[in-house]
């Protein structure tokens, strides 16, 4: 069984920065990242690395701001979120994916608050 525990988040204003951190057991995975769901709107992936090679992929709305990379731990990974904007505000959801999708296991979501 899939599990993922998830760490970090928090309060800031905006243009501040926060770290998130995720770890994934119960099989081999090919790729982990993040989702993100606002107040009353839908989820959104945010971002994405490859396991194997780094390779990362990001929304266009978090560029050059948002940086997610492979820990030391086995299936870890961590997102640092610099110069947050009050429309980053969500609760982030780390996944974990196969070579073509990602499973439907999520993790327990932490929130981001980002006041302006």
């Amino acid at each position: 069984q899939i599990q993922l525990v998830e760490s970090g988040g928090g309060s800031v204003q905006a243009g501040g920065s926060l770290r998130l951190s995720c770890t994934a057991s119960g099989r081999t995975f090919f790729m982990m990242g993040w989702f993100r769901q606002a107040p009353g709107e839908e989820q959104e992936f945010v971002t994405s690395i490859t396991l194997d090679t780094g390779h990362t992929f990001y929304v266009d709305s978090v560029k050059g701001r948002f940086t997610i990379s492979k820990d030391n731990a086995e299936n870890s990974v961590s997102l640092l979120m610099n110069n947050l904007k009050p429309e980053d505000t969500g609760v982030y959801y780390c996944r974990v994916g196969n070579t073509r999708n990602w499973y439907s296991r999520w993790g327990q979501g932490t929130q981001v608050t980002v006041s302006s």
